[in-house]
Formats: C-alpha cells, sequence, structure tokens
C-alpha cells in the first residue's frame, strides 16, 4: 500500500548558482559527507547534488502530513549510491520518524538528471496490515 508519493524538479543552474553563492555554507546544509563525496567524484558535481535536492524535496513531499514531517532536515535524507550504482534513499532522525509513524516498510527512489535539469520520484510504502491496525 503507498503511504505516499512526492516528484520534484530542480534546475541545474541554480544549484550552481546556490553553490557560487554560498559555497561551502551550502554544501554543509544541504548534504551530507557522503552525498558531497560522490558528487565530487563526477565531472559535474551540481547536477549530482541538483538530482539530491530532488530526491529530498520529493521524499518530504511523500513523507508530508504533520508538523513531525514539516521539521524534517536536509541532512535527514540521504542520497546513496548502491553497488549497482541505483540510487538508495536513507532516513535519518525526524524523516526516520515520521516514515516509522506512517508505517512506511520500504521507500522507492528513482533520480535522473540532464544538463540543464534533474528529477526525482519517490514512492513511499507501508504495510497495509499495519495501516488497517492504526485506521481501522
Amino acid at each position: 500500500m503507498i503511504a505516499g508519493i512526492g516528484v520534484d524538479l530542480v534546475d541545474v543552474q541554480r544549484v550552481r548558482r546556490l553553490l557560487d553563492r554560498k559555497g561551502e555554507r551550502a554544501l554543509r546544509r544541504l548534504f551530507t559527507d557522503g552525498e558531497r563525496a560522490y558528487a565530487d567524484t563526477h565531472p559535474e558535481p551540481a547536477r549530482q547534488l541538483a538530482a539530491r535536492v530532488a530526491a529530498k524535496e520529493a521524499a518530504f513531499k511523500a513523507l508530508a502530513g504533520n508538523a513531525l514531517a514539516r521539521s524534517i532536515g536536509w541532512r535527514e535524507l540521504e542520497v546513496v549510491a548502491r553497488a549497482n550504482r541505483s540510487p538508495l534513499l536513507l532516513l535519518h532522525g525526524r524523516a526516520l520518524d515520521r516514515a516509522t509513524e506512517l508505517g512506511v516498510v520500504r521507500i522507492h527512489l528513482s533520480i535522473t538528471h540532464t544538463d540543464l535539469t534533474a528529477a526525482a520520484f519517490v514512492v513511499a510504502e507501508c504495510d497495509a496490515r499495519i495501516v488497517d491496525a492504526i485506521d481501522p
């Protein structure tokens, strides 16, 4: 059963401008050390970072619904690459708390980017038995 979905598009140039203006401060605020290290392995890190911003925005939407969801911080959502290079969304802190509250058992993430735009789609899946127990 689906607990939430989210989709987002991010202009890569907007991320480049943010990094040019705010630099290290923006990197520390928005991204985990692992995300930054991953982006740095690519010739155009802004594309990788834009894709992560899109994934985080899509996750915010998939987990939306209450004050706890609105308090989730950027670094409490983390995009990592699996061994096969497919993306995986890790939840920390309030993001994990909100997912637990919704009964989420799996997060599906798809990301893509071009030179101009990054996109992400998130599906938060829950166990129907958990939902039935919470909301009979």
